[in-house]
């Protein structure tokens, strides 16, 4: 993200509670994905998670997105 982007998002983690609660549940949701994607094997059900992970992570990201674009206008 641009710089620009950053301090907007530092900004919103400091004022905003549910922006800060969404980004730390991203950070969150990308260290496990890293970590399912560390292993060679995922069982049936550790795939059912990751997947699980992936959408909670995408659907926290449009929520931010919409967050950042009302900040902006």
């Amino acid at each position: 993200m641009a710089e620009m982007d950053q301090a907007l998002i530092q900004k919103l983690c400091e004022e905003n509670p549910r922006f800060r609660k969404l980004h730390e549940e991203h950070v969150l949701f990308e260290k496990r994905l890293e970590e399912f994607d560390d292993r060679v094997y995922l069982s049936a059900e550790e795939e059912l998670e990751r997947k699980k992970v992936q959408k909670l992570k995408l659907a926290g990201k449009d929520e931010m997105e919409n967050i950042l674009r009302d900040y902006r206008t």
